[in-house]
């Protein structure tokens, strides 16, 4: 498997695929929602404003520290 560095919208929507799949393995409502303020505008904005912000702000996280010192725990 080759990899290659993500930009910030190639690697959202690239989060955005691997939840649809999600989505479809298992219906879940909440993850329904979710999905719906991720959705691209036409503008290209999240139907939800706040979506991009908190992404952004994962991606700064993330980049901050080794994935080794991730804390991959959901509390």
């Amino acid at each position: 498997m080759t990899t290659k560095k993500l930009d910030p919208k190639e690697a959202y929507a690239a989060m955005y695929q691997y939840l649809c799949d999600l989505y479809e393995r298992t219906n879940s409502d909440d993850l329904g929602s979710f999905l719906g303020g991720m959705l691209l505008m036409d503008d290209g904005k999240p139907a939800d404003s706040a979506v991009w912000s908190d992404w952004t702000d994962a991606i700064e996280k993330s980049q901050s520290k080794n994935a080794s010192d991730i804390d991959f725990k959901l509390f």
